[in-house]
């Protein structure tokens, strides 16, 4: 019995060449560090498994982020890359907080990724583009080029709380991107030509490219805006898709001290705020 005989896939995305999977551990089985297995114990009676992203590449190609890499087996060549040349990586890393360098894989093989306890998004993308959270750039299939996306107008970039700049990945594959929440908690819409979704935080995670984006009062007077308690909101309008991970303001409230009461009498957003200056 090999150690993968214990991995179940939990998602899954292919294309011609390539297969994507997210495998996870259904039990971890501890260790002999007392300190150690205590740790493990709680994990798997929360439910907590941890996960690896395989790829099954046949004379294809795989991007990923320099330190993903876990362990390879096969016919593969691995090459570190500026992406495009030094001035598309620099922008790259100083605007979207990504890595200067990508690493690249060709090949037939297979090829395991960090394990992690996190959580993994699979897109299947074809001529069209995402744009998304700094640093959830995760790894995608050949076909795809990751770039930083400016802000289409003023009002996203100084009080849509992502800065002037995020993440793009665009062209024709799959993509997969670190979920700041488990996939079953995220709530994807799919808007309409001119149909608008308006969102008090930053917790919508990843959109279409044909999705704009822009803060925008909640009400059309400054006095309707201030008398509703909501200034500033993230309006999205269509054609296009966006992904909300409305549970993610939550999980950030737990980590702090005294989290979990205040979560007991919020009368607040419990997203991330959006720099809420008139």
């Amino acid at each position: 019995m090999s150690g993968t005989d214990n991995l179940t896939v939990i998602e899954s995305e292919q294309i011609a060449g390539a297969i994507f999977d997210v495998v996870r551990y259904e039990k971890l089985l501890g260790s002999d560090d007392l300190n150690i297995a205590e740790k493990v114990f709680f994990a798997n009676q929360a439910n907590i498994h941890l996960k690896m992203v395989r790829v099954t590449l046949t004379n294809s190609e795989l991007l990923l982020e320099p330190s993903a890499l876990y362990f390879m087996k096969g016919h593969l060549e691995l090459k570190s890359t500026t992406g495009g040349g030094i001035a598309k990586g620099l922008m790259r890393k100083f605007l979207t907080g990504e890595t200067l360098f990508q690493s690249r894989i060709k090949g037939s093989g297979e090829i395991f990724l960090e394990p992690s306890f996190g959580h993994y998004l699979l897109f299947n993308i074809e001529n069209d583009g995402l744009i998304f959270d700094k640093s959830s750039f995760y790894c995608a299939s050949g076909g795809i080029e990751v770039s930083a996306k400016l802000q289409s107008n003023i009002s996203s970039a100084l009080f849509g709380g992502e800065g002037f700049f995020q993440t793009q990945a665009a062209g024709t594959g799959i993509v997969v991107l670190v979920s700041p929440v488990p996939i079953a908690e995220l709530v994807v819409y799919e808007l309409a030509a001119g149909e608008k979704l308006s969102v008090d935080g930053n917790f919508a995670f990843v959109r279409t490219a044909s999705v704009s984006f822009q803060a925008e009062m909640s009400s059309k007077s400054i006095f309707g805006t201030v008398v509703s308690g909501e200034l500033l909101l993230q309006t999205f309008t269509g054609p296009g898709m966006v992904w909300l991970a409305p549970t993610q303001g939550v999980y950030d409230k737990m980590k702090q001290p005294y989290g979990v009461s205040n979560l007991s009498h919020n009368h607040g957003s419990t997203g991330t705020s959006t720099n809420q200056r008139l």
